[in-house]
């Protein structure tokens, strides 16, 4: 669907056919009559025949029946028997045909662009007509039940419709007539759906129809219209049911019309939505998070209420009530898991699934553990002796005035306690008064979080007395409030045995909207003074707090969707993408049928379902009614986008803030059903509330991307606008100032929640990857860094753990560029990091790998502009032999780089046909005939290393290491380069690491061990050799390719490349240079061996040093790596560009949407709604009357469910 402007059709040609072609479809019930291809005209007749055939059996019946020849049960009987002999025909030919065709192969691909596979038809009754018409059922027992159902409805149908019947309803002939065709017309697409072939509808609740439960929606609607027929027919004399007979009988000639516009609800979701409402209002619990709860949670509370009804004393019913109440409003799914630990509670929450690592709360509260069910069973025996005692001694007692009553003055207390915690409450949150006023005690400023904790702190002793009074005071205000009341004595009644059912386990459920509901009733009681209310008060306390509860949730949903209604016919004149030239017109509609309007607002309301705007034009209908959970499927999912990972890390230490929010009241009252929109950077998270109970809540949190698009990027700017109006304020306000002014927008910010997560920035590396003075001390830094690492991997061998230096008072350190920039708390022990390459096996080095690097060859001279770094076919090849699982990579993020895909910017060389047909053109010779081991020196003829140490043992290297097949010459030519004083030092630093006691003497025998230093100096050489290092870097091109590891074809490189672990070092070496030339050139060079060593201590500590695509980074960001940096390319630009992340606490901006699930406006400008994408929404399934009935494109990154208890 297209929103722009008015010279744009609602519809373009290629949707205006597939629409033609559905939506004729789905109203008659599956007849396809308009195909993209020409068909013989059987194939039109049968369907037709097909589509009459219920008719043609009926019509069989009733005249028989009007003849006189048969009575009306008989005629019924002989009109299903008709059809279900038909439908049993229809299901056999189904089957044949579908045994015919099985067992042959389909030769050639079919084509997925079009919408309808084309068909060959060869006669009327051919196998491939009767698939295409009547394409049969994926399981044998819907055969029979559908096939029995089709008889049942027909014979039915036939008895519904009866002409004698519908003259005895309305008097009129002609009347009757034109009910009795039109009710056919029903009937016929009922059955047609049932047995023939099952429409597209467009009020869909799942993806697929796995059981084949939507053939069955549509006769199940007709069999409810005949029950209450039934029970008027049978029943005595009822007006009521005849006049409700009456009114579904015209109803049902406008059923098609229901269908298909998707007002009525499909049998899972209308099941789903009737146990979800009646739990919630009915029995007073909440929501629940999946469909397997709602249906234990249902029967159990269900059977609560049944069992209250039948226990014959009053003070059994209260005792009963009040622990089913208290244990059913608890998260008894977590009483499981503590059997088997506290870690594992925790652990099945998502937390480990999410990814991060951010450690469960260990406080008082925050996880059920044996403290918290101690606490759990004091309260209930508190709360039940409490209850036991007043109703006992006090429920009895008798009073002529309300005022004089012993519940008197525990209603003054209950408006006390409300006053108290509303007021509480309000002062949390940003915005007071209904989001009017700007709160004055809400801290300042969110660029520092530690003063923004420390200016919060009077707020968190206001919502500890709040926690207090709310949870912990006001269930027993209320229950003492119940317990003495004077109804519960009639309680062998059904309304107040669901009542008082209700009333008790809400208390509980739902403090906050309990308390609220008991004011209302007590400010009813107050106001009535000594006069009685027949009405009101012959409902009893429990019905009338079921009543107020209930009209308290419509009206809330009237007002919201009220405002939506006028949000969008504003919106569709004043805003020039959204007016049409049919605006005004439309405009003028609405306000001549305003009537009709508020009346379809309030049905909406009434049935708590979306109001829906056709096409996004002021015309609005009424979705059908489902759960409050937006989207039905499974959750933990996530796309494979790049930053889905960014989500799945902060998912953990977002759910840990929000229980804190939540505890305190900052997000506003939590219902189940409310949303909140979180922003950071580019990332948004939307929050949907689950499930709630007495101290626990189930939330979804799903990351979205906005900013993909110019548009996306000013709807962003306006949510940022409206963020930084709420928390970037002058210390001092006036009443300007202090006035919110997008108090009309449906986003009202609440609070700022302290999250760790990772700040991304993006640097163009120009003046320093191409300066030739910094690209000179690239060689000496490299050696160094190798050095470095040769040394700590000896010591890790020998300690068979990672060792960690302890730095000593006089070792000063340099702190990296990010690391100025955040100041992380993390404490994480140094892991060794396997650093994914693109380099090959040897024997893909033997054969190809000249081959694959002359695609890639280019000068070195940058003449051309840099050289994108290709990764060649035998390069991924050898990755996947050798294991590597690198990343695969989808839409990067704005302006990153590095997220190349596997095949991207692959030569034309590499390509897997175009393998070498012995011709090795620009290559050097290899003797096929000979041993390629001969280019090296065997193992055993290597000299023996003499150490002048005992200790130098523990610094020696593997054989194999110095194997390389390198001259000798080429080595003594070279040896000026290696940092003699650099090893000596670094020697000094890892000596007293391998000894059992600190010795000067033996470590300076270390230094001085000229065996040792030869070996690490050949080591260091030749891997400077293979990298093509041996002389200073003077090309950023080649730099670039030797961080990514697509290192081009050298005389040592498969030497290299066989020793992986070597390799590894040799690389990591390199990028822990580049990182320390990076870092040189923005803070300035390091000054000392000291501030060196402790520098590449912190990169192997703190910092992951890769490629965005490799898993490592990966795996880094969901371990809370501190730091991580990647060098990446632009080639739009022709630049480098090195990314940072860096781990903090900041704060992220939580807002409430105040809507109930619908579609928002589509002004990208519009301050009046909150301006959100339509794609947004749509993956939400808001958008139109179905989720799936339209094709759309998902862009959420990560999808979890949280469930959490926090501090009472």
């Amino acid at each position: 669907m297209v929103r722009m402007g008015p010279d744009v059709p609602l519809l373009n040609e290629y949707k205006q056919e597939f629409f033609w072609k559905r939506f004729p479809q789905t109203v008659l019930g599956g007849p396809r009559f308009k195909l993209g291809y020409c068909a013989p005209p059987y194939v039109y007749v049968n369907q037709v025949v097909l589509f009459l055939t219920p008719w043609l059996f009926g019509g069989i019946g009733t005249l028989l029946y009007q003849l006189q020849l048969l009575q009306e049960l008989h005629a019924t009987v002989l009109s299903g028997m008709l059809m279900f002999g038909a439908a049993a025909g229809v299901q056999a030919l189904a089957l044949y045909a579908d045994q015919r065709t099985g067992t042959v192969e389909r030769l050639g691909a079919p084509n997925i662009l079009v919408d309808d596979e084309d068909v060959e038809f060869t006669h009327c009754v051919s196998s491939e007509t009767v698939r295409f018409i009547a394409p049969g059922k994926r399981f044998g027992l819907n055969v029979v039940l559908h096939t029995m159902l089709a008889g049942v409805l027909c014979g039915f149908g036939t008895w519904y419709v009866f002409l004698g019947r519908l003259t005895a309803l309305y008097d009129s002939i002609g009347v009757s007539l034109v009910v009795f065709v039109l009710s056919w017309v029903t009937l016929c697409i009922a059955e047609y759906s049932l047995i023939v072939n099952t429409a597209a509808e467009t009020a869909t609740f799942h993806a697929q129809d796995t059981y084949e439960i939507t053939p069955l929606t549509r006769p199940l609607y007709i069999l409810i219209f005949i029950a209450v027929d039934m029970a008027d027919r049978f029943s005595g004399p009822a007006p009521e049911l005849q006049l409700a007979s009456q009114v579904l009988h015209v109803l049902f000639l406008f059923l098609p019309l229901l269908w298909a516009l998707g007002i009525l609800p499909p049998l899972d979701a209308l099941l789903l939505w009737g146990m979800e409402q009646t739990l919630v209002f009915g029995l007073g619990g909440s929501p629940m998070s999946s469909n397997l709860r709602l249906l234990l949670m249902f029967g159990t509370s269900a059977g609560v209420a049944v069992c209250n009804y039948f226990i014959p004393s009053t003070l059994g019913v209260v005792l009963f009530s009040i622990s089913t109440g208290f244990l059913l409003s608890l998260d008894l799914s977590q009483v499981g898991t503590l059997c088997r630990g506290p870690r594992a509670a925790f652990g099945e929450r998502g937390f480990r699934r999410g990814g991060s690592s951010t450690p469960p709360p260990s406080s008082f509260g925050w996880n059920l553990g044996c403290r918290e069910l101690l606490l759990y069973l004091s309260l209930l025996l508190v709360a039940m002796s409490e209850a036991g005692l007043l109703h006992h001694f006090l429920g009895s007692a008798q009073s002529q005035s309300w005022f004089k009553g012993p519940q008197a003055p525990v209603s003054y207390l209950l408006l006390v306690l409300f006053c108290f915690c509303w007021a509480l409450r309000e002062i949390q949150g940003a915005y007071v008064v209904g989001g009017v006023f700007l709160n004055p005690l809400y801290p300042k400023g969110m660029s520092n979080v530690q003063t923004f904790k420390q200016r919060n702190r009077g707020l968190y002793i206001a919502a500890a007395i709040r926690r207090v009074l709310l949870y912990l005071v006001s269930p027993f205000a209320m229950i003492a409030f119940l317990s003495l009341d004077k109804s519960l004595h009639l309680l062998h009644r059904v309304s107040l045995s669901v009542g008082f059912t209700r009333a008790f386990r809400v208390v509980w459920q739902n403090s906050e909207d309990a308390l609220l509901q008991m004011v209302v009733v007590v400010l009813v009681r107050l106001s009535a003074g000594n006069d009685m209310l027949p009405g009101w008060d012959n409902l009893g306390t429990g019905v009338q707090l079921l009543v107020v509860g209930l009209l308290m949730d419509r009206v809330t949903q009237f007002l919201t969707k009220l405002k939506f209604t006028l949000t969008v016919l504003v919106t569709s004149w004043t805003e020039k993408k959204q007016r049409r030239q049919s605006a005004g017109t439309l405009l003028a509609l609405n306000a001549s049928l305003c009537p009709l309007l508020l009346a379809v607002v309030t049905l909406s309301a009434l049935l708590s379902a979306p109001l829906l705007p056709l096409f996004t034009l002021p015309i609005f209908l009424v979705g059908f009614p489902r759960p409050q959970r937006s989207w039905p499927g499974p959750v933990g999912t996530a796309c494979p986008c790049p930053d889905s990972i960014f989500y799945q890390q902060m998912s953990g230490s977002l759910a840990s803030a929000l229980r804190t929010a939540f505890a305190r009241g900052s997000l506003g009252s939590l219902a189940p059903g409310s949303h909140f929109l979180g922003r950071f950077q580019d990332r948004m998270v939307w929050i949907m509330i689950l499930e709630r109970g007495y101290g626990y809540c189930t939330v979804n949190i799903k990351g979205l991307e906005l900013q993909e698009t110019s548009c996306h990027t000013v709807e962003a700017r306006r949510v940022d606008e409206v963020f930084e109006a709420a928390f970037e304020r002058p210390e001092r306000l006036g009443f300007t100032q202090g006035f919110n002014l997008h108090w009309a927008n449906a986003l009202t910010p609440c609070a700022a929640l302290a999250v760790r997560v990772y700040s991304d920035a993006r640097n163009v590396l120009s003046g320093i990857i191409d300066s030739h003075d910094n690209l000179r001390k690239l060689q000496d830094d490299f050696l160094k860094a190798l050095v470095w690492l040769l040394l700590r991997h000896c010591v890790q061998k020998h300690k068979g753990f990672l060792w960690i230096n302890e730095e000593g008072p006089g070792v000063g350190g340099r702190k990296s560029q990010s690391s100025h920039l955040a100041q992380t708390t993390s404490n994480q022990p140094p892991e060794a990091v396997v650093v994914e390459s693109n380099v090959s096996s040897l024997r893909f080095r033997q054969d190809s790998s000249s081959l694959t690097s002359f695609g890639d060859w280019s000068d070195e001279d940058d003449l051309f502009g840099p050289q994108p770094a290709r990764r060649t076919v035998a390069l991924v090849t050898a990755e996947a032999q050798l294991g590597h699982a690198s990343l695969q990579a989808g839409a990067s993020l704005p302006g990153s780089v590095g997220m190349d895909s596997l095949f991207e910017n692959m030569a034309l060389s590499a390509l897997q046909p175009l393998q070498p047909l012995g011709l090795g053109i620009g290559m050097p010779a290899l003797d096929k005939g000979r041993n390629p081991e001969i280019f090296r020196e065997s193992p055993g003829s290597l000299p023996q290393l003499n150490f002048n140490c005992p200790q130098s043992e523990v610094f020696n290297l593997p054989t194999g290491w110095r194997t390389a097949p390198l001259l000798t010459s080429r080595l003594l030519q070279l040896r000026s380069l290696f940092p003699d004083d650099w090893f000596r030092f670094s020697m000094g630093q890892f000596g007293p690491a391998v000894q059992d006691e600190t010795s000067e003497d033996m470590t300076k025998a270390l230094k001085e061990d000229e065996a040792l230093k030869e070996l690490h100096t050949q080591v260091a050489l030749s891997c400077l050799i293979s990298l093509g290092a041996e002389s200073a870097f003077t090309s950023p091109s080649y730099v670039y390719r030797l961080y990514c590891g697509d290192i081009p074809w050298t005389e040592g490189l498969d030497w290299l490349s066989s020793s992986k672990e070597l390799y590894q070092l040799a690389l990591r070496a390199f990028r822990f240079s580049f990182k320390l030339l990076f870092d040189q050139a923005s803070l300035g060079p390091v000054e000392s061996p000291e501030e060196l060593f402790s520098t590449l201590e912190v990169y192997e500590r703190d910092w992951y040093i890769g490629l965005v695509t490799e898993k490592g980074w990966h795996d880094s960001v969901l371990q809370e790596k501190p730091f991580l940096f990647s060098l990446g390319q632009d080639l739009a630009m022709g630049t480098y560009t090195g990314r940072v992340l860096s781990l903090q606490e900041q704060l992220i901006p939580l807002s409430d949407t105040q809507f109930t699930p619908q579609p928002p406006s589509t002004s990208p400008a519009s301050d009046i709604f909150c301006p959100f994408s339509w794609t947004c929404f749509e993956e939400a399934g808001w958008m139109f009357v179905s989720r799936y009935y339209y094709s759309k494109k998902s862009i959420s990154k990560v999808n979890y469910i949280k469930k959490f208890m926090w501090k009472i």
